[in-house]
């Protein structure tokens, strides 16, 4: 009768471990468009690594760190999806707004499969976000490193965004830099109030910049 026992708690475990390995594809409530400062995160990693996406001929400034499938509390990753894995042509050619090809796969393939769309699709979608924002020109004027509050990064945002309204977007820190930009939308990219769970802010008073290099 232990066995027996000990056996049924044995099945019932690899029952409920093999239906964790991912949430469905293409259920979730919503989007967040992050975009992360590439200066900062040359400074803060990317050199050390020697990404292709920290060299200075590239001049890049916000970047896409990912399009992410979102609950409203909470978010799926490595999501259980038919859909095959993307090119790496198709990888490479998301650099201009991902900073790397790799960086454009490893989203595919943590948050991307999530969406229920093809790779391709997914990454259209990611690039239509990309350009429906309005990069604050003035952060890609600095000459030399400032600190500023992150509230001001937000403001520029807003100024540059007329109908975003700042609970629809969320400035990040790491390491005292200014990290990122993640702006919540709507499946239909619309933009919309975030969850509780993505609508903190850094407050962070002298946050560092580093400039378009």
């Amino acid at each position: 009768m232990r066995q027996l026992l000990f056996g049924g708690i044995l099945w019932l475990f690899a029952a409920v471990t093999a239906g964790a390995d991912g949430e469905a594809a293409g259920d979730f409530d919503y989007y967040v468009l992050s975009l992360s400062w590439s200066p900062n995160w040359c400074a803060v990693e990317g050199d050390a690594r020697g990404s292709e996406q920290c060299d200075p001929d590239r001049d890049l400034g916000w970047v896409v760190h990912g399009l992410w499938p979102q609950y409203e509390d909470g978010w799926p990753s490595y999501c259980r999806t038919s859909a095959p894995p993307p090119s790496h042509s198709l990888t490479k050619a998301q650099a201009d707004i991902f900073g790397a090809g790799g960086a454009a796969w490893y989203q595919w393939k943590k948050h991307g499969v999530c969406a229920g769309l093809k790779a391709e699709d997914y990454y259209a979608l990611a690039r239509r976000a990309f350009n429906m924002v309005n990069r604050p020109e003035v952060l890609r004027k600095l000459t030399s490193p400032v600190r500023l509050p992150a509230s001001v990064v937000e403001e520029a945002f807003l100024q540059a965004n007329p109908g975003w309204k700042p609970d629809m977007l969320t400035i990040t820190c790491r390491e005292g830099r200014i990290q990122e930009a993640r702006l919540c939308l709507t499946r239909d990219l619309e933009p919309r109030v975030c969850a509780r769970d993505v609508r903190t802010d850094c407050r962070a008073g002298k946050a560092l910049l580093e400039p378009v290099r």
